[in-house]
C-alpha cells in the first residue's frame, strides 16, 4: 500500500512524487513513456519534446543568426560561416538527455519508486499499470495525483502527416525548410517560427484571431509585432485556415482573410494550443467531475474525491510547467496535511524569443475591465546603458501600479532578459511591494535590470535617466 500513486512524471508529476517522498510519504509515480532502448522516458513533455528542447534550439539559431548578421557590427568578422543542423540537434537531444537522467537521479536520492506502465484509476484507492508487455499490475494507495499532461491539438483542416507537423515534429527536421508555414501565432508558433526563421526558413504564420498576442498587455503586443515582422516572420492576422493537403514534397493550404488564399510551403507546423491528457485515465464510474475534458478541482487542485488530485495540464489554469510543479508542491504538503497554497494571481509567462516577452499580474486592458485606477511607468531600453552595449536595446518595460495605495499590479517586458527582469518583479510583487519600494531598491549598474528600477520610479514622475508619465 502507497502513501501517494502519481500518474505522470512531467514537471507537475515529477515534483509532486519528490516532494511527497521528502514529505515522509510512500510515494511511486507511474509514466507509459518509454526510450528507444527501453528504458523509462521521465520528465514529460517539458524536458523531452517542449520546453527544453525548444529552448536549446532557440539560444543555437540564435548564435547562428548573431554570427551572420549582427557579429560584423561588433567588428568581428568571420568569413565562410556554416551550418551544421545534425550537429546542433544532437547538441539539443544530449541536453534532455542529461535532464531526464537527472529525475533518475533524484528520484533514487528521494526513495521515490516509479513504474513504466499506463496508469488507469479503477477505483477511489486503486491504480491499475498497464505495461510495456501488456501484462496488467493493481496498486492500491491512499492518494492519488493525477499528472498527465497536455498535448498538441490536432485540427480537421491540417491533419498530421510527412509534411504537417505537431511542435513535436518541429524539433527534429532533418533540414531547414526553405519555406515554412506556422498555423497558430501563439508563444509556440512565434518560438518555433522564431527557430527556422533566423536558420534560413521564410515563415508564414497564419493567425485566426485579429490581434496579436491578446493575452500580452496592448503596448507589449505593438511593439513585439512589429519586431516579429521586421525579423522577417510574416504574420497574418485574421486568417483562417481552411484547408491544407500534405503532397509528397510540400503541403499545399487555402487559407481565408476577406477572400481564399492559395500557399504553398515545404512544411506545414500546426501550433493552436495544446489539449489536457484525459482520455482513459479512469473508469467512468469513478465520478470524477469534469468540464471540457478537464478536470475540475478546488483551489487545491483537489477533486470532487477527496482523495484523488490533480494538476498541471489537466486542469484549469496557463499549461505552464512552474504553475503545474507549484501544484505538485503543494498538493504533496496538503497530502501530508501541511498548509500549502498557489498564488494563482501572480504565475508568470514568458516567450522565448529575441528579444523576449514575460508579464505577471494584471495587464492595462484587465484593469480596466475590472474598473481599477492605476498608474504606469514606463522605461525603454533604447535608454539603457547595459542594453545598448550588448546591442540589446528594443523594447522596454512596463509597470502598472494601483492609483491610490501605489502597489504593483502587473509588470510587462519586452526586451533582453524579459523572463529574468519579470522575476525580479515576482518577488517584489509576492511581498506586496509598491513601484516606490523599488524605485528605493539599490541595482547594479550597468544591468538591464536598471529598466525595471527606472519604470518603478516613472510611475511616480521620478524617472531620472527619461521624462515620465502618469495615468
Amino acid at each position: 500500500m502507497f502513501d501517494v500513486v502519481v500518474i505522470g512524471s512531467g514537471p507537475a508529476g515529477y515534483v509532486a512524487a519528490i516532494r511527497a517522498s521528502q514529505l515522509g510519504l510512500k510515494t511511486l509515480c507511474i509514466e507509459e513513456s518509454i526510450q528507444k532502448n527501453g528504458d523509462v522516458s521521465l520528465g514529460g513533455t517539458c524536458l523531452n519534446i517542449g520546453c527544453i528542447p525548444s529552448k536549446s534550439l532557440l539560444d543555437s539559431s540564435h548564435r547562428y543568426y548573431e554570427a551572420i548578421k549582427n557579429l560584423p557590427n561588433h567588428g568581428i568578422n568571420i568569413q565562410d560561416i556554416g551550418l551544421d543542423l545534425e550537429t546542433m540537434m544532437k547538441r539539443k537531444d544530449n541536453i534532455v538527455k542529461k535532464l531526464t537522467g537527472g529525475i533518475s537521479s533524484l528520484f533514487a536520492q528521494n526513495k521515490v519508486e516509479h513504474i513504466v506502465g499506463r496508469g488507469k484509476i479503477i477505483s477511489h484507492n486503486k491504480v491499475e499499470v498497464t505495461k510495456p508487455d501488456k501484462s496488467i499490475e493493481n496498486i492500491e494507495t491512499k492518494n492519488i495525483i493525477i499528472a498527465t499532461g497536455s498535448s498538441p491539438i490536432e485540427i480537421p483542416s491540417a491533419k498530421f502527416g510527412k509534411n504537417i507537423v505537431d511542435s513535436t515534429g518541429a524539433l527534429s527536421f532533418k533540414e531547414v525548410p526553405k519555406s515554412l508555414g506556422i498555423i497558430g501565432a501563439g508563444i509556440i508558433g512565434l518560438e518555433l517560427g522564431s527557430v527556422w526563421s533566423r536558420l534560413g526558413s521564410k515563415v508564414t504564420i497564419i493567425e485566426a484571431l485579429d490581434d496579436f498576442l491578446p493575452m500580452t498587455d496592448k503596448d507589449i503586443a505593438k511593439e513585439s509585432f512589429k519586431e516579429f515582422k521586421k525579423q522577417g516572420l510574416d504574420i497574418k492576422l485574421g486568417s483562417k485556415l481552411i484547408s491544407a493537403k500534405d503532397l509528397k514534397g510540400s503541403v499545399k493550404i487555402i487559407y481565408n482573410n476577406e477572400k481564399d488564399i492559395d500557399m504553398e510551403f515545404d512544411k506545414l507546423i500546426v501550433a493552436v494550443g495544446r489539449a489536457p491528457n484525459t482520455k482513459n485515465i479512469f473508469k467512468d464510474d469513478i465520478g470524477i467531475s469534469m468540464s471540457n475534458n478537464f478536470i475540475e478541482v478546488n483551489e487545491f487542485c483537489q477533486t470532487n474525491i477527496p482523495n484523488i488530485w490533480a494538476i498541471g495540464d489537466v486542469v484549469r489554469g496557463p499549461m505552464l510547467a512552474h504553475k503545474g510543479s507549484e501544484e505538485g508542491i503543494m498538493v504533496a504538503e496538503r497530502i501530508a496535511n501541511n498548509y500549502a497554497k498557489v498564488n494563482y494571481s501572480l504565475v508568470p509567462s514568458v516567450i522565448y524569443s529575441h528579444p523576449e516577452v514575460a508579464w505577471v499580474g494584471l495587464n492595462e486592458s484587465e484593469l480596466e475591465e475590472k474598473g481599477i485606477q492605476f498608474k504606469i511607468g514606463k522605461f525603454p531600453f533604447a535608454a539603457s546603458g547595459r542594453a545598448l552595449a550588448i546591442d540589446q536595446s528594443v523594447g522596454f518595460v512596463k509597470i502598472l501600479s494601483e492609483a491610490k495605495s501605489d502597489t504593483i499590479l502587473g509588470v510587462h517586458v519586452f526586451g533582453p532578459s524579459a523572463g529574468e527582469i519579470v522575476q525580479q518583479a515576482l518577488i517584489s510583487m509576492e511581498f506586496g511591494a509598491s513601484s516606490e519600494d523599488l524605485g528605493m531598491t539599490m541595482f547594479s549598474h550597468p544591468t538591464v535590470s536598471e529598466a525595471l528600477h527606472e519604470a518603478a520610479l516613472s510611475v511616480n514622475n521620478e524617472a531620472i535617466h527619461i521624462g515620465n508619465r502618469t495615468k
